[in-house]
């Protein structure tokens, strides 16, 4: 029996010239002069205080916490040391950090020559108040990179975020995927990401809480994604045996997830986790993010299963007309009990990316989640009709759903905006896909 497996078409270059142009889109809209960053700011810094700053004053060099400018200043900082400018005091912290580093050169008789910064903590509002609350240092010069035209939408912490937002609907959506190319549904994702996670948590709080090993939080993390695959079994045996609509089943089972990760944690969030908790979502391997290559792995495999391997064929088979799947010998109540397994065990390990990546877990977390995943799927060509998909599809989808969420809040529009626009861009798919089992626009309007 041969089946189509969707391939590499169109439908799917233009997705990608979509995101292309939606990334284009957001980057002329957020277009703005702003402060310097990276590598070639390092070296501007670097080059003012060595040939232009006074040698016998100090130098104050200023990182906000956790932001990029505290890398830059701390970089800085050993560029300067190395030129043997011992004069230079490196401040990675909070403006009441600055404020304490002034005091204490103020009180020491000190003379500040300049304050090197740039990032968020050239906005501190001490910088600007300095000649006012320390006169004798009002004539100090403070040095920020030079302004370049550039992005905010292209800035480094901008798309790493749009990838930590990705990942977790991104993975849950191989499993939904599947689901929808047997011509099913999963509304139960969401609450199972809860699930996971609150699971996980709690046997690493039982297992030693902040002190726990990193074995205890594996075991916690396989916990609370083999809890959700269990679940999703349970889904499929009701949809595949009792043949109940999977609209209603997972719907159902989407309110007793929740409602068990609220009894589970009595409705209180688990953030009594040890540091290497957050090593899955935020840990590197090898210079690159474990989300990153996580994403490679999981979409590789998926890839391979469903267009290499015998069940992936049956599955588009049972999407395509599951009674003559059936008579051609397909086991198709197996089949669909394996692409809700995969859906629930999808969720589970979606729920402790999302744990690890906030540090703690909550039973009400990942609220509309479900909504999502499936908007990422439809806009990815998985026909909702069944028969037809394609994983690669999928992660396009994805990614073009969360660059248009991350580009609405750059731009400051309201969140009700933000959804009537992802509402109109999941009916715009769903038309699409119409046209495209019509046999074209002309044929949907005719309604044939």
């Amino acid at each position: 029996m041969k089946v189509k497996t969707s391939k590499f078409g169109l439908g799917e270059y233009g997705m990608i010239v979509a995101l292309v142009g939606l990334c284009a889109l957001f980057s002329v809209l957020t277009l703005k002069r702003q402060s310097g960053d990276g590598l070639a700011a390092e070296r501007e810094l670097t080059r003012v205080v060595i040939e232009k700053l006074p040698g016998d004053k100090v130098v104050l060099i200023v990182g906000a916490e956790n932001t990029a400018s505290a890398t830059m200043a701390e970089n800085v900082h050993a560029n300067v040391v190395s030129a043997n400018r011992d004069n230079s005091r490196l401040i990675v912290g909070s403006p009441r950090d600055l404020r304490i580093a002034l005091d204490g050169l103020w009180a020491e008789g000190g003379d500040l020559g300049g304050i090197v910064t740039g990032g968020d903590a050239s906005k501190w509002l001490v910088l600007e108040q300095i000649g006012q609350n320390y006169p004798a240092f009002g004539s100090c010069e403070i040095v920020v990179p030079s302004e370049k035209l550039w992005p905010d939408f292209l800035k480094a912490s901008n798309l790493l975020a749009i990838v930590e937002r990705i990942v977790v609907i991104a993975i849950i959506a191989i499993g939904m995927t599947m689901v929808i190319i047997t011509a099913g549904i999963d509304l139960s994702v969401g609450s199972l990401i809860a699930l996971s996670a609150v699971i996980g948590a709690s046997v690493v709080k039982h297992l030693g809480g902040p002190e726990a090993s990193g074995w205890a939080v594996a075991l916690g993390f396989i916990a609370g994604t083999l809890s959700c695959g269990l679940i999703g079994m349970f889904a499929g045996g009701l949809v595949s045996r009792f043949k109940v609509a999977a609209f209603i089943v997972t719907l159902g089972i989407m309110m007793m997830a929740r409602g068990l990760a609220f009894m589970t944690t009595g409705g209180f969030s688990i953030d009594q986790v040890p540091d290497s908790f957050v090593w899955l979502a935020q840990g590197r391997l090898l210079g690159i993010p474990n989300t990153v290559i996580l994403l490679i792995v999981v979409y590789s495999t998926a890839h391979v299963f469903m267009s290499h391997t015998r069940y992936g064929r049956y599955i588009y088979a049972v999407g395509g007309n599951a009674e003559a799947a059936r008579l051609t010998g397909v086991p198709v109540g197996t089949v669909i009990v394996l692409v809700y397994t995969v859906s629930g065990l999808a969720a589970g390990l979606g729920g402790c990316l999302q744990a690890s990546l906030v540090r703690a877990a909550a039973p009400n977390m990942a609220n509309m989640y479900e909504l999502y995943v499936i908007a990422a799927v439809v806009v990815g060509g998985t026909s909702l009709s069944g028969g037809s998909g394609r994983m690669f599809g999928t992660l396009i989808g994805a990614f073009i759903i969360a660059v248009i969420q991350n580009g609405m809040n750059l731009l400051g529009i309201k969140s009700y905006a933000q959804m009537f626009t992802l509402g109109a861009v999941i009916v715009l798919a769903v038309l699409l896909d119409k046209a495209r089992q019509s046999g074209g626009l002309r044929q949907l309007l005719r309604g044939r």
